[in-house]
């Protein structure tokens, strides 16, 4: 199992996943997968396609997991001050600003503007992956800086899918899942000794439920996640998010990864591409390259005392173009953005694939030479 928890091995799982995805795709069994993806499970109130399935169901799993990390760090982590998180806050801020400005850029006067969000995201597992496979040799504070930029990234994220991709949310069923996140909470603060496995089956179909009211609400169901890994207690959220781990880098991001990825190649000259294709795969690697840097800058203005440019710019941009791997959460925005439009979201999936590819080479390269050079200056006796 220690194999899956490694970020190089859950980057090099989501971009196989992905690439297989789109290879199967534009072969002659893509059809059949696509039939497989859109086909409907149980029956009534519990009726739910394959692939939805995968993105409201299995990636809650992921954003429970994002929650618990959110939480240490906010709690006892790189974030549990002001002092602390202000700098990457301005760092987060700026790379979702100017990647969402870019994008309305490239779109005004047209009827995709609502796919702003799609090249805001930053991939927490595929940007530490890429600084594992690369980084050897850096200091711990350019990785906790990055993890600290893409933990508030996704709190940003979540904040967008619940604000923007809400529409017409049933109040009651909202107002009995937080009942039942606050008894989820609750149970999970008594987890001790021998009540432990028939509270963690309660739990268990606490969340269960609560996942369902959410769904069924109206808001996206990783939200559901995102509420219960809050409101978990530490200990136990911990060890939750710790036996989750190998399921969620081996099964579950791959399976959504090759699912989002699930689409045909537009057999079109690029000057008849939507104007979406276009904003993403620019938005996406050289929007979060200029914000993150921008804010980056800004941010270290508020540090106080000789550390106060302990990221140099060099390092400042490096960080800046990993933020550019959207990846996991910018393949979900792009299906909530275009859920209505299916050629518009096949092509925003291979912008978004093709523009965290960019963003891949580049931070690849802008890590390794960044590695050197502090391995000239700083060599190991």
């Amino acid at each position: 199992m220690s194999i899956i928890r490694s970020e190089r091995t859950a980057a090099g799982l989501l971009l196989g996943a992905a690439a297989l995805g789109l290879l199967l795709a534009n072969t002659p069994i893509g059809s059949t997968l696509l039939d497989v993806q859109h086909t409907y499970l149980g029956g009534g109130f519990l009726k739910i396609s394959v692939g939805h399935g995968i993105s409201d169901g299995l990636l809650a799993v992921f954003f429970f997991i994002v929650a618990i990390e959110l939480k240490h760090e906010l709690v006892a982590g790189e974030l549990n001050s002001f002092q602390k998180a202000i700098h990457p806050a301005i760092a987060a801020i700026g790379g979702v600003i100017v990647p969402a400005g870019l994008y309305l850029l490239f779109t005004a006067g047209t009827n995709v503007q609502q796919g702003w969000p799609i090249p805001t995201a930053t991939d927490i597992a595929f940007a530490l992956g890429v600084l594992a496979v690369f980084g050897r040799g850096l200091p711990n504070r350019l990785r906790v800086f990055l993890l600290a930029l893409a933990v508030l990234d996704d709190l940003i994220a979540i904040l967008i899918i619940a604000v923007f991709f809400t529409t017409d949310p049933n109040l009651w069923e909202l107002a009995l899942a937080a009942v039942t996140v606050a008894l989820f909470g609750l149970l999970s603060r008594m987890l001790r000794g021998r009540m432990r496995w028939p509270l963690g089956v309660l739990m268990v179909l606490l969340a269960l439920l609560t996942w369902w009211l959410v769904y069924d609400s109206g808001v996206h169901a990783t939200i559901a996640g995102v509420a219960l890994g809050l409101v978990m207690s530490r200990a136990p959220a911990g060890r939750v998010a710790h036996a989750l781990e190998p399921w969620n880098n081996g099964l579950i991001l791959p399976l959504f990864a090759f699912s989002a990825a699930l689409v045909v190649i537009p057999n079109v000259p690029p000057s008849e591409l939507s104007p979406a294709f276009w904003a993403i795969l620019i938005a996406l690697p050289v929007g979060k390259l200029i914000g993150i840097t921008l804010g980056g800058w800004l941010g270290s203005f508020t540090r106080k005392g000789p550390d106060r440019g302990r990221i140099p710019l060099f390092g400042m941009v490096t960080v800046a173009a990993l933020g550019g791997i959207g990846f996991t959460v910018s393949l979900l925005m792009n299906e909530l953005a275009f859920a209505r439009s299916e050629d518009v979201r096949a092509e925003g999936t291979l912008a978004v694939l093709l523009g965290s590819g960019i963003a891949i080479v580049v931070s690849g390269i802008l890590v390794s030479a960044l590695a050197r050079r502090n391995r000239r200056l700083h060599p190991h006796p």
